[in-house]
């Protein structure tokens, strides 16, 4: 099939991109974009991909009139080498492919991180919080063992959600220990149960609110710098800067700088740097919080 070999040739070309920092083709500015930001921030960090791997996987195919629409699935595989520390950034995204006969003539993302934007807000910010008492030890161990397994999959004890980035957190800070608390309130905790959950469980906006005024249960103090983080801690992101928080990661390791290098879902990434700048969702007005968690 000529046009899977074109497709094989063009993921080459996208892989082959972040060690010549040459331009492929059929990739949109945005996307460009992120690419020279992810390049130009490795740079200021005296950093460097020192090697890429790229794997993809076809979807589905459909036929319209005369074109052919390929949804494929590409795993990327940075090798990074900064301050004489090296560490292995993974991202998987979801692309489609459009080919007329078999030539590529258009390519782009179709789980792009800009969908985060429309992630569900809620009013819920500091309203009265969970007076339950629970005590706990929080291991950044198993918090950070449980991102690292799951961050390519989906634990099926859980729903799978289309934004799936906060209950992909909570999922990792309950396995660290965290203690569930508020049910069956939706407004008030954290906790899932029965195929039912808060909004603070699910909802990046509302984790965010419900980290910084948690005085039980799941708890963390909000740090002003990023170093200061630990393995097993949260960053939220505001993209826009317009205090709707759309986004949560948690940090698994640091770089050669000591900075957090992070695992996320809805596009599913493993020891990505913290600052999202290669996101196509990132503007120049976004805004961090960092937290903490703390022992109950």
């Amino acid at each position: 099939m000529g046009w899977l070999n074109s497709l094989g040739n063009h993921i080459n070309l996208m892989n082959n991109s972040y060690i010549s920092d040459d331009r492929f083709c059929y990739i949109r500015d945005n996307e460009q974009d992120c690419k020279s930001r992810k390049l130009r921030s490795l740079n200021e960090r005296e950093g460097k991909i020192v090697k890429s791997v790229v794997d993809g996987t076809v979807l589905s195919v459909q036929k319209l009139e005369d074109q052919r629409l390929v949804d494929y699935a590409v795993h990327f595989q940075y090798l990074i080498k900064q301050n004489n520390k090296f560490h292995i950034e993974e991202q998987i995204e979801e692309r489609r492919a459009i080919f007329s006969g078999e030539e590529l003539i258009d390519d782009y993302s179709t789980n792009s991180e800009r969908e985060m934007l429309l992630e569900e807000s809620t009013s819920l910010e500091r309203e009265s919080m969970d007076i339950e008492t629970a005590r706990f030890q929080y291991s950044r161990l198993e918090a950070v063992r449980y991102a690292e397994r799951w961050w390519n999959d989906y634990n099926p004890q859980f729903k799978k959600f289309e934004n799936n980035c906060t209950n992909f957190i909570s999922q990792c800070l309950h396995a660290g220990g965290a203690p569930m608390t508020g049910y069956p309130n939706k407004n008030k905790g954290w906790w899932y149960r029965n195929k039912n959950w808060s909004l603070s469980w699910s909802v990046a906006h509302s984790l965010r609110w419900y980290l910084s005024g948690a005085n039980s249960g799941l708890r963390a103090k909000e740090v002003t710098r990023p170093e200061e983080l630990m393995k097993g801690d949260v960053i939220c992101y505001d993209f826009n800067g317009d205090g709707r928080w759309q986004h949560t990661t948690i940090v698994v390791a640091k770089d050669g700088s000591n900075m957090p290098l992070v695992n996320a879902q809805t596009t599913n990434s493993r020891m990505r740097y913290w600052d999202y700048k290669d996101s196509t969702a990132y503007t120049s007005k976004i805004k961090y919080k960092f937290f903490h968690i703390i022992d109950g």
